[in-house]
């Protein structure tokens, strides 16, 4: 009896890392946390606070909407909401048929805008990431059979990207480089003049820019988060060349599960995007698009969303910083912090087992570059429930870490 041969399948798949949660799921595989403790979880940058009514209204209100296949480009009022926050927000003044494009939430597109930029065949193509980073940048490059770089994050600058560590050689085969700001996971905006020298750098290079801007409406000082798209109007480049920026409605309105963003800058990219896309399948549903319009469209829900925030992280980063290396971030509902004795997965570990607390082990979230894992030694807490477990979780990290033998 004859075998089959195996199906084909495409070999750039066995170059993707498992998913952090994935691997963390593993490291606790048969660790029982302490029962007497209810399990609080700040591992996963899901959410919870509610999801605004306005945005559900809209949603129920749209159900006929079903009977109609959705244009990929996004409905004329979508794309006019879209291009109203961006002027209300930021100043900016972008053509709603040529500039913008709604996406599925920001993952799908940051992960679909390698397809379209990357050729594979050209020798070292190349996709330089931050690190520690969004997993979802790696897997966009390998799947669209390029190379990755990293750039470790600079404890002396808040965290923030050191682009300095990407050499001259490599800059030279780049294709697309990924930005996250406010970053993830360390919460770090990059100023002006990190956008001067970036876009310095494309034009030399010729390589695209891709702005991942998700958190850009948590932040905590006065001033809010600087856009690439704002970045690049302030330093006279109107055609937004080589720039495409990506925002979210699911941190800004409590709404992961809308699936609901959008894509602005360089009209020749957001063409070519919107071909890919065509072909791919990623038109939004009639109803998320009506839900989508209602949610850019009121602000008020945002600045009470900021507020949570707010009030939250001043309770909580104190209680911690007693006993963690830690500080207010700039923005993100993240706190990056540092652990005693270096060892982030221990404490994760044991943290977990002692207090049912679950947290992200930050050498999980990086790749050894340059020598060193920029994420090891500290770890990921999301701050995204309500006041009380958040304070209750940091009251429990608090009692473990003063116990803790690094």
């Amino acid at each position: 009896m004859s075998i089959a041969p195996p199906a084909p399948h495409n070999p750039l798949l066995d170059k993707l890392h498992p998913y952090p949660f994935e691997r963390l799921r593993a490291l606790t595989a048969g660790l029982t946390p302490n029962p007497a403790y209810k399990p609080i979880s700040l591992g996963i940058g899901e959410p919870k606070h509610p999801a605004p009514k306005l945005i559900e209204d809209a949603l129920v209100a749209s159900l006929k909407s079903l009977s109609a296949y959705p244009a990929t480009a996004g409905a004329p009022a979508l794309r006019e909401a879209i291009v109203g926050w961006l002027q209300r927000r930021y100043g900016l003044s972008l053509d709603a048929a040529t500039q913008v494009l709604p996406v599925n939430g920001s993952r799908e597109a940051l992960f679909a805008i390698a397809q379209t930029v990357i050729d594979p065949t050209r020798a070292g193509a190349t996709v330089v990431c931050p690190n520690p980073f969004y997993q979802i940048y790696e897997g966009a490059a390998l799947l669209a059979g390029a190379e990755t770089a990293f750039a470790n994050s600079d404890p002396a600058r808040n965290f923030a990207a050191d682009w300095s560590q990407i050499d001259a050689a490599t800059w030279a085969r780049t294709q697309l480089l990924y930005v996250c700001s406010p970053g993830n996971p360390t919460g770090a905006v990059m100023p002006l003049s990190e956008w001067e020298q970036l876009f310095a750098l494309s034009d030399r290079h010729g390589f695209v820019i891709a702005s991942d801007e998700c958190y850009s409406e948590i932040y905590f000082r006065d001033e809010a988060p600087l856009s690439g798209l704002e970045a690049a109007i302030k330093l006279g480049r109107s055609d937004f060349r080589n720039l495409i920026a990506f925002t979210s409605l699911s941190k800004r309105s409590n709404v992961p599960g809308l699936r609901s963003g959008f894509v602005a800058g360089d009209a020749q990219i957001i063409k070519r995007f919107l071909l890919y896309r065509t072909y791919h399948g990623s038109a939004m549903s009639p109803m998320v698009q009506a839900a989508s319009i209602a949610a850019w469209g009121d602000e008020a829900h945002v600045i009470a969303n900021r507020e949570q925030y707010r009030a939250k992280f001043a309770q909580v980063t104190p209680l911690l910083a007693e006993v963690l290396d830690v500080a207010l971030p700039d923005a993100s509902f993240y706190l990056w912090a540092g652990v005693p004795g270096g060892d982030d997965v221990r404490f994760a570990l044991e943290l977990l087992a002692q207090y049912n607390v679950a947290v992200l082990p930050g050498s999980l979230l990086a790749r050894t570059a340059h020598g060193t894992n920029p994420g090891a030694g500290r770890i990921r807490l999301a701050l995204v429930a309500e006041v009380a477990e958040c304070m209750e979780a940091a009251e429990r990290i608090r009692a473990f870490a003063k116990t803790y033998q690094a």
